[in-house]
């Protein structure tokens, strides 16, 4: 059986399927899932699952329990990357009665957990307000959004339906944009379970200090006690799939028959799949493997070169280049706190020095559109805030090469003070200020991910042929979390706001510029890891954190424009980070090789996404066996 743990009770079924090892899909294998039920997805799971804990720390728990995933835990509402739209789940967006205040959405009254108990507003409440009980709460980002919640029961088409209203949290963020950010970002979970799970956890600790005062349960908390709960058995969800099994090489899920959004959401159609199994590859390379062979139907892993013969039968969104739908912006961020990146002109100069075209070329296989300037990205969300005319005037020259960009740079560097000094081969010595010699640069990036090493490495080659003294910086992921965070770094690459998400572009110029959370180096720094405008020095820039606070409260959309014109331009002028290229949100990729109607360009029912997150779950219920 290899280790597979079996959890779901009742799963007679499954009794026979555990010998489904790493060759995941092969149906002559005895003992194997049948091929003809069983969807095989990858790309967001690569270690032995640690819990499936809903309350466990995003990054703790294991896929489909962590994230943005609603197999088995679902959000209110759903948002489509596609169109910008808010799509029904366990609720339904009311932005008719949504304002500035507050914003509202009516339970879906058919809406069930797996136990049979309906799903009320006392779940809603019970894990958004979790943060409020429980320090270090996975939910307590909430609390900065959303000041209360008030619940109204309304008859909507005759049934009796809870309307909540997330009161929009004035004193703190006032941010309408990121409340709804959270409605579909916050899975609910059965306030019923986990309410007597604290309470017995509460009351085992009380004992135990009651016993022994120094006793470290006098210290500890409820909720860490029940966070080491791994809920491997039977869990009460309200999706449409439950946990089945799982081993060091796979994680099996089993359809609900019995799940309430089959009829309240679908026309009592069920899921295509009876099963869904993640297997566990070592690598990016076993994974492009089992696409390519067919016993795996999707991946958001990277493939390169995914137009060359030997990946046929795997499909993108788009048949041609790009490949795939842009939505995320991968940058190196500038560290402006340290000499000299604290100079928007050097900063500019290397920004220019960049080889764009090999970027998208080399790096990143041609799944890319050309980078315009500026942090908005030309999408069918944010393209209308773009400015063509700004990005001529203020935004970097791509359409230097060689010579003329090396010029140019050199020309940038000299105006400022700064001086490339060679040796007698025409090697990069260092760069000096005025006469004073600068330390080199480093370009801090995780070890290992390949197509950031390709980056950073194209980014490295054309600003030391330009003059400017630069690394690479390839570290650990155990070292470069922390330099991320606290500032411990001269350049670093990130994708900030990874997810397509309601607030986009707002939350990515957040992320990058805003002041409103400051941290100073050495202090950990969630937003603008590059203490950009610090907040009272010469250089501060008010209308940056003045426009990042009217933007999410207006609706007029010529003024919205207005806004992010201004703060585009801000962005050029200043240049407090380099962005690079343009990522899908996933690289979405799929086999018809089983499964067949898989949205794509041609058939767009669904975004761009494995059928596991946020509207791209209704892929489920399309798919069909190939004939």
């Amino acid at each position: 059986m290899n280790g597979l743990k079996t959890i779901a009770r009742g799963s007679v079924a499954l009794s026979a399927c555990f010998s489904l090892l790493a060759g995941c899909g092969e149906s002559s294998s005895e003992g194997s899932l049948p091929r003809e039920e069983t969807l095989y997805l990858s790309g967001q799971q690569w270690g032995t699952p640690a819990t499936f804990n809903p309350l466990a720390e995003s990054w703790q728990a294991a896929w489909p329990v962590g994230g943005r995933f609603n197999l088995m835990y679902e959000p209110l509402i759903t948002y489509n990357t596609l169109n910008g739209k808010f799509e029904p789940l366990l609720g339904t967006l009311q932005d008719s009665l949504s304002n500035n205040d507050s914003v509202v959405v009516d339970l879906n009254p058919q809406a069930k957990w797996s136990d049979g108990k309906p799903v009320t507003s006392t779940d809603i409440k019970f894990i958004y307000e979790l943060g409020a009980h429980f320090s270090g709460a996975v939910t307590s980002f909430a609390l900065d959004q959303i000041s209360a919640i008030h619940v109204d029961t309304v008859l909507v088409d005759s049934v009796k339906t809870e309307r909540l209203a997330f009161m929009v949290a004035k004193e703190k963020r006032n941010n309408p944009l990121s409340v709804r950010d959270v409605l579909q970002a916050i899975r609910i979970v059965p306030a019923h379970i986990f309410e007597t799970r604290l309470q017995n956890a509460k009351d085992s600790l009380t004992a135990v200090c009651n016993k022994d005062k120094t006793s470290e349960a006098c210290k500890a908390s409820p909720l860490d006690d029940v966070k080491k709960d791994m809920m491997g058995s039977a869990a009460v969800i309200s999706g449409p799939y439950n946990l089945a099994g799982f081993s060091t090489t796979k994680i099996i899920l089993q359809r609900r028959d019995d799940y309430w959004g089959n009829a309240a959401l679908h026309g009592g159609k069920l899921p295509a799949p009876k099963y869904i199994v993640h297997p566990i590859y070592k690598s990016n390379e076993h994974s492009t493997i089992a696409m390519r062979e067919g016993s795996l139907d999707g991946s958001m892993s990277f493939i390169p070169r995914i137009e060359h013969k030997s990946t046929a039968g795997v499909h993108t969104w788009y048949d041609e280049p790009p490949y795939f739908v842009p939505g995320a912006m991968p940058m190196m961020i500038f560290n402006t706190m340290r000499e000299p990146l604290n100079d928007k002109v050097f900063r500019r100069a290397m920004a220019t020095s960049i080889d764009y075209v090999a970027i998208q070329k080399f790096a990143v296989s041609n799944y890319t559109s050309p980078i315009k300037a500026g942090l908005i990205m030309p999408t069918v969300l944010e393209g209308k805030y773009i400015n063509d005319e700004d990005c001529a005037k203020y935004g970097i020259d791509f359409s230097l090469r060689d010579s003329a960009k090396i010029a140019e740079v050199q020309n940038m560097l000299k105006s400022a003070g700064y001086t490339s000094v060679f040796k007698a081969d025409g090697e990069l010595d260092h760069m000096e200020k005025n006469g004073r010699k600068l330390p080199t640069l480093f370009i801090t990036s995780p070890a290992g991910w390949t197509d950031w090493e390709a980056i950073v490495t194209i980014a490295v080659e054309g600003m030391r042929k330009a003059g400017i003294d630069v690394r690479e910086g390839f570290v650990d992921g155990g070292q470069y979390w922390p330099k991320k965070g606290t500032g411990d770094f001269d350049l670093i690459m990130d994708k900030p706001v990874a997810d397509v998400s309601p607030s986009l572009p707002w939350s990515r110029f957040e992320a990058v510029m805003s002041s409103r959370d400051w941290q100073p180096l050495g202090s950990w720094a969630g937003t603008n890891i590059g203490r950009y405008n610090q907040p009272g020095t010469p250089e501060y820039r008010p209308a940056v954190d003045s426009l990042m606070a009217l933007i999410p409260l207006m609706t007029d959309q010529d003024s919205i424009a207005s806004a992010y014109r201004q703060l585009n331009k801000i962005f050029m002028e200043d240049q407090p980070a380099i962005p690079l290229t343009y990522l899908p949100e996933q690289f979405y990729e799929f086999s018809d090789r089983v499964w067949t109607n898989w949205p794509t360009e041609k058939n767009p029912y669904a975004p761009p996404q494995l059928p596991w997150v946020a509207s791209g779950t209704q892929i489920l219920w399309q798919l069909q066996l190939k004939k």
